[in-house]
């Protein structure tokens, strides 16, 4: 028995020697190519950075303005470099992060070339748009008259991303929460689909901005009115997407529940509506989408505030790098909405990692 023991242990030994060794060559053989990534990611913004500092800028004998960023005192360009050598740092933190884990490691790699392009074509961008004044003019202005908005009026620009946040938490989770709710009904009860699902097909369709007029005659304010509109819009695809996850659980789940006793709300709560996850992730994906086109449509019609109604300042007086600041703060926010959404839906459907993307 004891000499069983000794050699069950030796192998566990071995074995554990061996994935280290493996670990260890593994590591050996993806260093130099992670540095070689890091390199390769960080040297497109290196060559902006380069692009800007050699290249003279045709002016009109101006010197730019010059802006209190904190401690420091910056001019449009200074701030481009500021913005770009962080972005390198934080390419080389992500960097050093990926190391030590193999499947980060290897997506690092992959969107390497990427971000080299990525750094290239704001080089380019730069060089046309602001030293060089090759794109139509004030129509196209450079990346760092575009940053300019943030020293001139940053904590505006913050007030408006609040305010679009604001409105879009408001109407996003009302129309998620009215969506499910919706789906688990008409998925579940025969008669509610009878009678609702003909009015869920034939208001889905409609773009919900069409809604504006009577929106903004029925609700007291434009803010109830905007968050309305944005409700409709994430309603539908939520809707549909949780009446078919439930309406698609397998019945032998059913059968199995209720032998072990479950009765209406467990088989609803505890079978279909875990089912019907992915589906309820999937019309929620769609759903945010929608939602924030019709945000920004909503805002350039009416609201006191926000990123949309920052645009059409914008646009009044021609000042088209702010409309460009606004663009790039949507893309980013977006960006950030979805990266939330898809953390949650990776945590709630853990259970299906590896199958659901």
């Amino acid at each position: 028995m004891s000499k069983t023991l000794v050699n069950e242990a030796t192998e566990l030994t071995a074995e554990l020697a061996i994935e280290q060794a493996n670990w260890r060559r593994e590591q050996t053989v993806a260093t130099p190519k992670l540095l070689r990534s890091i390199l390769f990611t960080t040297g497109g913004f290196a060559i902006a950075i380069l692009f800007n500092l050699l290249f003279p800028q045709i002016a009109e004998g101006l010197k730019d303005a010059r802006y209190a960023f904190g401690p420091l005192t910056l001019d449009r360009n200074g701030f481009y470099h500021l913005v770009l050598l962080a972005i390198i740092l934080i390419y080389i933190l992500l960097g050093v992060q990926a190391y030590f884990t193999p499947h980060k490691r290897s997506r690092y790699v992959k969107q390497a070339a990427f971000r080299f392009a990525l750094g290239i074509a704001l080089a380019l961008f730069d060089l046309v748009g602001t030293k060089l004044k090759l794109t139509p003019q004030p129509f196209f202005p450079g990346p760092s008259q575009i940053l300019e908005s943030f020293l001139i009026e940053g904590p505006y620009i913050g007030t408006n991303i609040l305010y679009s946040l604001r409105l879009f938490g408001t109407g996003f989770l009302l129309g998620v929460l009215l969506g499910v709710t919706t789906g688990v009904l008409i998925g579940w009860f025969p008669k509610i689909y009878y009678w609702v699902y003909p009015v869920l097909k034939i208001t889905g369709v409609i773009p919900a901005v069409a809604w504006m007029p009577f929106a903004l005659t029925l609700f007291p304010t434009p803010f109830a009115a905007a968050s309305f509109l944005i409700v409709i819009c994430s309603w539908f695809p939520v809707a549909s997407q949780t009446s078919f996850g439930i309406q698609t659980t397998p019945r032998a789940q059913f059968e199995a529940a209720r032998t072990l006793g479950g009765n209406t709300g467990y088989l609803v709560f505890h079978v279909a509506v875990p089912h019907a996850m992915p589906q309820i992730f999937s019309g929620i994906t769609t759903a945010c989408a929608g939602s924030f086109t019709c945000l920004v449509i909503a805002e350039m019609m009416g609201q006191p505030g926000g990123l949309g109604y920052y645009i059409n300042v914008a646009k009044v007086w021609a000042a088209y790098y702010k409309i460009f600041a606004a663009i790039l703060i949507m893309a980013i926010l977006f960006s950030l909405i979805l990266a939330v959404l898809g953390a949650i839906r990776d945590y709630v459907l853990r259970w299906q990692r590896g199958q659901f993307k």
